[in-house]
């Protein structure tokens, strides 16, 4: 499964939330959505927004979760 990181690295950067809706242009509440990990779908266009404001890459906001392995 895939998760987004948003808020881990917007916060490693001293960003809080609504200061990274301002800074991208993405609406507060699509935003809290994406920060908040409450979505199955993510709009390109408004990841790259993100990535660009907080000076990463689109796919640096996204990391594989992978369920551990039965022993």
């Amino acid at each position: 499964m895939i998760r987004l990181v948003i808020k881990d690295l917007a916060l490693e950067r001293g960003i809080k939330q609504y200061q990274l809706a301002e800074l991208s242009g993405v609406t507060p509440q699509l935003l809290n959505r994406y920060w908040n990990n409450h979505t199955q779908r993510v709009e390109l266009v408004q990841l790259s927004r993100i990535a660009k404001a907080l000076g990463v890459k689109p796919g640096d906001l996204m990391v594989e979760e992978r369920p551990e392995e039965a022993a």
